[in-house]
């Protein structure tokens, strides 16, 4: 265990935990967009951030990618913070103003509008369907393709992808509901759909034997 300050007050933790589990059972509230416990932390939508100081180094670090360490003195309130968490959901707001996870997001950190370009994009580029793909399903369907400011989500190619089961995995995990379950419907693939509209893959869900 290591013992580490959080706002102020010192606490134990386990050494290596990621900083936000320790911060969420403290009851603290962090805001995530890119974060699912089912799947590997990958710090994309950097909303949260906190202040982290170790020794004379203070510095703004995604808490769900850094780890605890012995002697660490972490911020989640300081101004520092909330400029850096309200700048990235100016981000947001630009890229993706019409998801309603981000404007729910945006109005719990008090940001009602943002100075850049507005863009109107359904992906929040989160890896969250990417992720779910390759460690849920076990597939690697889709990935980012592209840099920069023409990054985007796709399969291979952009065609739909033969790997592809149709468990739906991505349409659960993504938190913009950007992936259509009607859209992987549309495709040949080996599932079956059951009378609620969810998806079940022949692949995760044996066939009964006769």
């Amino acid at each position: 265990m290591a013992r580490i300050k959080v706002d102020g007050v010192q606490v134990e933790a386990r050494e290596g935990a990621p900083l936000l589990e320790v911060l969420r059972g403290m009851g603290i509230r962090v805001p995530t967009l890119c974060h699912n416990e089912a799947v590997s932390p990958y710090g994309a939508c950097r909303l949260c951030l906190v202040e982290v100081a170790s020794g004379p180094r203070t510095m703004l670090a995604a808490s769900c990618l850094y780890p605890v360490a012995e002697g660490i003195e972490v911020s989640t309130t300081s101004e520092r913070v909330r400029r850096a968490r309200r700048m990235v959901v100016e981000l947001l707001l630009a890229r993706c103003g019409d998801v309603p996870r981000v404007r729910q997001v945006a109005e719990e950190l008090g940001v009602t509008r943002s100075r850049f370009p507005q863009r109107h994009e359904a992906c929040l580029l989160c890896g969250l369907c990417v992720r779910g793909c390759a460690q849920i399903a076990g597939v690697g369907a889709i990935d980012f393709t592209n840099r920069g400011v023409h990054m985007e989500l796709s399969s291979a190619f952009g065609v739909p992808s033969e790997a592809c089961v149709g468990c739906a995995t991505c349409v659960y995990l993504c938190p913009a509901d950007a992936v259509r379950l009607d859209a992987i419907r549309s495709r040949p693939s080996p599932h079956r759909m059951d009378r609620s509209g969810r998806v079940r893959c022949a692949v995760c869900v044996p066939q009964a034997t006769p």
